[in-house]
C-alpha cells in the first residue's frame, strides 16, 4: 500500500488526531467516503 509502514500509518494517525481531535473524524470519514464513492460514479 504505496509503500507506507505500520510505523508510519501509525505516526500519520496519531497526528491526525493531535490536529483534528477526537470528535471530528466521523464527519470527516463520512465526507471521504462520499468522495470517493462521487469520484467512482462519475469516472465509471
Amino acid at each position: 500500500m504505496f509503500g507506507i509502514g505500520t510505523t508510519e500509518l501509525i505516526i500519520i494517525l496519531a497526528i491526525v488526531l493531535i490536529i483534528f481531535g477526537v470528535g471530528k473524524l466521523p464527519s470527516i470519514g463520512t465526507g471521504l467516503g462520499q468522495a470517493i464513492k462521487n469520484f467512482k460514479k462519475s469516472s465509471s
